[in-house]
């Protein structure tokens, strides 16, 4: 078996691992048994399947989603420090998400998909303004410029969520649920709410996987090799941000998966995004579910937020990029 391939029982196994882990790990401990018999306990059967087991699959959907996002991203800007968190993108999903909540929409021929569609669009436009005014600012794109962007674009948008926070009454503790990032007290309808956008979303990353490959060495080297750049990159980001829209909707805003995620996936397979892209969908999704039940269990039976344990693991791996990124852009 080549590395690929090895990188890719790893992953698998890794997953199933991590979420035995979830569904069978916490306050009432559950025999792996129950994932199959519903004889033996029908209580413990129930907390594995109704209230274990969706928000296990929601935390694998987020982690995934962020994670293969992130590596888009990375990819079509040629930055390693980009990701939905860093670029302000997952900024302008819970805006988009807190106004749904604040102002109570609920759009009829939407319905329960009126929230993860505003949350999209929130960060469509975001991604859209960051890398315009990262352009008007410096048409060269280097790194600093697109990342101090995402930063001033997540601090604006930050400060309008503060306002409704300070105006809100009933709606604040679920928005602040969604600013922290949780998937507790998440059932299957909010796996069934996000999955479409989710397979929408992954599918747009998946078909433009040689295109991504290409854009690494310069747009004018890609049309050269024939891919069509202004239609392929607006592709890739509506990708992007579908994904960053559905799991902000669902999840609230978690940082630094899409960086992390992609960075290990790189040292071990290298940038190549038909491989890249599947394997951080993996470990993404691997990931959350590890920081989900360390969350819930660290300092049981009180709950973190999933976002502090993802920040404690995702700024160390930020900082040790920019320092390797800048030592050498001067060497």
């Amino acid at each position: 078996m080549n590395k690929t391939g090895i990188a890719y029982a790893v992953s698998i196994c890794v997953l199933i691992a991590a979420v035995i882990a979830g569904v069978t790990i916490g306050t009432v401990s559950i025999p792996v048994s129950t994932l199959w018999n519903r004889q033996a306990d029908p209580a413990l059967f129930n907390i594995l399947w109704n209230i274990r087991m969706p928000r296990v699959v929601l935390a694998g959907l987020v982690g995934a989603s962020l994670a293969i996002a992130g590596a888009a991203f990375q990819g079509l800007l040629k930055n390693p420090l980009a990701d939905p968190y860093t670029l302000g993108v997952s900024s302008g999903a819970s805006v988009g998400a807190v106004i749904i909540l604040f102002f109570g929409i609920s759009i009829p021929f939407l319905g329960i998909f009126t929230l993860p569609v505003f949350s999209m669009a929130g960060a469509f436009i975001t991604m859209l303004a960051v890398i315009g005014f990262a352009k008007l600012v410096d048409r060269s794109m280097k790194m600093e410029t697109i990342i101090l962007t995402g930063i001033i674009f997540s601090s604006f948008l930050g400060s309008i969520i503060s306002l409704m926070i300070a105006l809100t009454g009933e709606e604040l503790r679920q928005i602040i649920g969604w600013i922290l990032g949780s998937v507790s007290m998440r059932g299957w309808d909010y796996v069934n709410m996000a999955l479409p956008f989710i397979i929408i979303g992954t599918l747009l990353l998946w078909l433009n996987r040689r295109e991504l490959n290409a854009l690494i060495f310069g747009e004018e080297r890609a049309k050269h090799l024939g891919v069509n750049v202004k239609n392929r990159k607006m592709m890739i980001l509506a990708g992007g941000s579908i994904l960053t829209g559905a799991a902000v909707a669902v999840s609230g805003t978690i940082g630094f998966i899409g960086l992390v995620v992609p960075h290990m996936i790189r040292l071990v397979s290298g940038a190549d995004h038909r491989q890249l892209l599947p394997l951080s969908f993996l470990n993404g999704a691997s990931l959350l579910v590890l920081c989900d039940l360390l969350s819930r269990t660290i300092i049981a039976p009180t709950e973190l937020p999933i976002g502090v344990i993802t920040a404690f693991l995702g700024a160390p791996v930020f900082a040790f990029i920019f320092f390797k990124q800048r030592r050498t852009g001067g060497a």
